[in-house]
């Protein structure tokens, strides 16, 4: 059964599965070296889908994917930025409660993602990264092994899409995050332990949170650099670890873009908690 890592992209996914790779890991800590994959693969999909490029095809299939990954009857944590959505009147979706134990589902403030889509995909203007987060985008796609398409939708709909999976779900900020970091991880590990038996210790949790402290994770990007990193981005020497905590929407936003954003997605970031 797996267990879902599921955000809209730059919401904090990579912070929470390596702050799980430190844990679930018995070797030293490094970013390179990953205990949870990222789902699809194009590996997942052999002897399934004959042309897993054609976003039909590969839409159709992926419960396939993962009722041959669950065929060992083991529990496995995998990073997605796929929403949850239906394809096919309905008749297909990305994940059931069949092959799902449960969801770890991270958001993350929509004026902090605007800049993070922004420096990320290099977009021209903010009103750029705005219409990204606005429009069903369909990101990915090509021959290499990370190249499946991801269905990621507009935030809104992505949002929406994995808030209804009631199966033991969790919500997680990325905001809580960091300003709690313990009692939000802790938080984590204790949803584990109830929807997996697993059986953490203390000492490991608060080690692997001091392995992800964001100064650590951009040192070791600076050593050894960063597989997760897009391929544009590594070839403009941007890092992927590039502000972090001082990514403070506060300061680098403009008015007109905060209030056009704080516009857009009012309704969920009032439920959310980002808007009063």
């Amino acid at each position: 059964m797996i267990i879902w890592l599921a955000s809209y992209p730059k919401s904090g996914n990579t912070w929470i599965r390596l702050f799980l790779d430190s844990l679930l890991s018995s070797k030293e800590f490094n970013i390179n070296k990953n205990y949870i994959a990222q789902f699809p693969l194009r590996k997942h999909f052999e002897g399934i889908a004959k042309n897993i490029n054609d976003q039909s095809e590969f839409a159709k299939n992926c419960i396939n994917a993962q009722l041959k990954l669950n065929l060992d009857n083991k529990i496995k944590i995998l990073k997605t930025h796929n929403a949850q959505w239906n394809f096919g009147n309905g008749e297909y979706s990305f994940t059931d409660e069949n092959n799902t134990l449960g969801v770890i589902h991270i958001v993350r403030d929509p004026r902090s993602i605007v800049t993070s889509i922004f420096n990320y995909f290099h977009k021209d203007s903010y009103e750029s990264a705005i219409e990204f987060m606005t429009t069903d985008k369909v990101l990915g796609g090509g021959d290499d092994e990370s190249g499946l398409p991801t269905i990621v939708g507009s935030w809104v709909n992505h949002y929406k899409s994995w808030k209804k999976f009631k199966k033991n779900y969790l919500l997680i900020k990325y905001e809580d995050l960091l300003k709690n970091s313990e009692e939000e991880f802790f938080k984590i590990t204790n949803f584990l332990n109830t929807v997996a038996n697993y059986n953490f210790n203390n000492e490991k949790i608060i080690s692997s949170i001091k392995n992800c402290e964001f100064n650590n994770l951009s040192s070791q990007e600076d050593t050894y650099g960063f597989d997760g990193n897009s391929e544009t981005n590594k070839q403009k020497n941007q890092k992927f670890f590039h502000l972090g905590p001082k990514n403070k929407w506060q300061d680098i936003l403009t008015d007109e873009v905060r209030n056009k954003v704080e516009l857009l997605f009012e309704n969920e970031m009032k439920e959310i908690g980002y808007l009063k």
